[in-house]
């Protein structure tokens, strides 16, 4: 991991993306077959055994920990040690053809290190036409739709912010309070704020948007928006690939398997259990992936005749998939056809006959979620052996804590909270992000050994726990690896709330020159910041039940930037619990907006829960202290 900290913060986010291109499966490592892959798909102009050469080299060289496969660690370690090299050139180069990535020039698209960056026109194209369909009604977007997707529109439509924050209503519904997005004559000042007002609601809705800001959006950075863009749209489209949101995917239970196992799997992993899982019922051969597997066509054709509606159910219409393509010898006219089959189910987005042949891995993923979410096909099966009561869905506090593990940029990401923890890696990158060292010399790191495993990760867990006790001061009494490992809900609630509060806390003691900074330090300049403005509100505690109608949240933010809250819109005097929520709505939305990261919820001040409100007061004494 100290590999990655002596690296620009721009340099970094440039090699996650690389990474990412080369991770086909998303496991968080890379094996010699996906670094085959990439040079043959590549068409790089080299003989074949100077490929498996390099290949060779970079397994050899790169695999510090000889695990048959690269972390990103050892990623980064190999672009830092054969940066010059021909090796890292033709690296680089195979990167870079595997999604037609484009390589932009010019001092106002580079780093301030001098870094070129690329981006993918196929990507463009897929989010243009995605926006487009999506915001297609908007009546706040009829000025900057429909883009052109052959052009550079999208750059220039995102620079206001309001296309941002539409997109991320529509992954996360109400994660913005529409009054509070700047619409009308706008200015410098106005579109600063939406742009501060998407950056941070991304964020809580756990987007990593640390290595982009409001500038790089006003500048239509294209490998930084493509980069935000995709992960808005990849958040929605999974929201409902899980078994707490859609009780049919237990229909996927395998033979032997019980639901706890089927809950652990990734969305990713998911989708693709749910493609052969037709493929199956419909004779076909099993696929391993949404890239090399489906260049054909021929699983996508199969798929799309199986999740067809039959006419079956009464008011149901019957959609006839027509499977004549499946004789065509030439893959892009079949990859056509079978696109225009999809074309019936509403569903042709995200890839075009040319993504499908290429097996762009990222717009395959994204045109199978959206197959999923339409026609699911699944039949919640009638199996009283099912303890149902396992599949409630996470609490507003784990969602929060998940949020902001994935906005940290965690490897891999969060998507269950206890089982995504069981092996400490993530807790580990966390205790980092807290200024905690952590030595990865005695962290056990996958893939693990079949005969042993969860020792392996035990060990990791008692190491992060050993951590929080002893270097991070943390109050675990009662806590051991087990718990976390085991999935303790509250023992391991109370650890991960222990690593965001001191996160939070941490920001303020850096602008306070290092003062140590508790609860009351907070209370006490919340109330001085108040009474300085002339405003009447005051808080005792963060359990203050006066809390409950954001008043006083309201009030700091006005005072922190005069004139910024609307008071028209606040709701006074007896509320309801429908004023309430309207208030809280609109607080959390105006933090966000003149600069606060907050992660708390509007339901979090409504029922004055004291961790979240605190963070929030945070969040606010921070921006406050930022202060010309």
């Amino acid at each position: 991991m100290a590999t990655v900290r002596q690296i620009a913060k721009d340099d970094l986010e440039e090699l996650h993306e690389a990474f990412n291109k080369v991770d086909l499966d998303s496991n968080g490592y890379i094996s010699n077959s996906e670094l085959g892959d990439l040079f043959r798909e590549a068409n790089v102009s080299l003989p074949g055994y100077k490929i498996r050469e390099i290949v060779e080299n970079l397994m050899t060289e790169g695999d510090k920990d000889k695990d048959c496969r690269i972390s990103f660690d050892e990623f980064v370690s190999i672009v830092q040690d054969l940066k010059s090299s021909h090796v890292a050139k033709t690296f680089r180069m195979a990167i870079n053809r595997r999604e037609g990535i484009c390589a932009i020039g010019g001092t106002s698209l580079q780093s301030s290190e001098g870094t070129q960056h690329s981006y993918s026109e196929e990507e463009k194209y897929a989010f243009v036409n995605w926006i487009n369909k999506a915001l297609e009604s908007d009546p706040d977007c009829n000025s900057l739709l429909p883009m052109d997707p052959n052009t550079d529109a999208l750059f220039k439509a995102v620079d206001n912010g309001i296309v941002l924050c539409k997109m991320i209503n529509l992954s996360v519904p109400d994660t913005i309070d529409e009054r509070t997005i700047n619409k009308k004559k706008l200015t410098a000042f106005t579109i600063q704020e939406n742009l501060n007002l998407a950056l941070n609601s991304a964020s809580a809705i756990g987007c990593h948007v640390v290595n982009i800001g409001a500038q790089d959006l006003r500048e239509g950075k294209p490998h930084l928006v493509l980069g935000l863009l995709w992960q808005i749209i990849k958040i929605g489209l999974f929201a409902d690939i899980e078994l707490s949101k859609n009780e049919a995917l237990v229909a996927l239970l395998r033979d032997g398997e019980s639901l706890e196992d089927l809950m652990k799997l990734s969305p990713e992993e998911l989708l693709l259990r749910w493609a052969n899982y037709h493929l199956e019922n419909a004779g076909c051969q099993k696929i391993n992936n949404f890239h090399s597997d489906i260049k054909d066509s021929r699983a996508y054709y199969h798929l799309l005749n199986q999740i067809a509606p039959k006419g079956i159910k009464e008011g149901e219409p019957c959609i006839d998939i027509n499977m004549w393509g499946l004789n065509e010898k030439d893959d892009l006219k079949r990859a056509e056809g079978m696109l225009q089959e999809a074309d019936k189910l509403g569903c042709r987005q995200f890839v075009t006959p040319a993504d499908v042949v290429q097996g762009n891995p990222k717009l395959n993923l994204a045109f199978v979620a959206n197959l999923f979410n339409k026609y699911p096909a699944l039949q919640k099966p009638d199996n009283q052996d099912i303890d149902w009561s396992l599949l409630e869905g996470e609490t507003r506090e784990e969602r929060t804590f998940r949020n902001w593990m994935n906005s940290q940029g965690v490897n891999p990401a969060v998507n269950h909270l206890y089982s995504d923890l069981e092996d400490s890696l993530v807790i580990l990158q966390l205790y980092e992000k807290i200024k905690v060292p952590v030595d990865w010399n005695k962290v056990n790191k996958p893939p693990y050994p079949k005969l042993g495993a969860n020792m392996k990760k035990l060990e990791n867990c008692n190491y992060a726990v050993d951590l929080g006790k002893d270097r991070a001061k943390f109050s675990l009494v009662g806590i051991d690896g087990k718990d976390l490992n085991d999935g303790n809900s509250t023992l391991t609630l109370a650890l991960v709330w222990q690593l965001m509060r001191r996160y939070t806390l941490n920001v303020l003691e850096e602008l306070g020159d290092g003062q140590k900074v508790n609860d009351d330090i907070i209370v006490k300049w919340v109330n001085k910041t108040l009474r300085e403005a002339e405003k009447k509100t005051t808080i005792q505690s963060f359990k203050d039940k006066n809390l409950s109608s954001s008043l006083p949240v309201l009030d700091l933010i006005d005072a922190i930037q005069p004139n910024s809250v609307n008071y028209d819109l606040v709701k006074t005097g007896v509320l309801s619990d429908e004023d309430k929520q309207e208030n809280a709505k609109y607080a959390v939305s105006m933090a966000r907006k003149i600069g606060a990261r907050v992660y708390a919820l509007p339901e979090d001040l409504v029922e004055v829960k004291s961790k979240m409100v605190m963070t929030v007061f945070a969040c606010l004494m921070g921006r406050g202290m930022k202060r010309v």
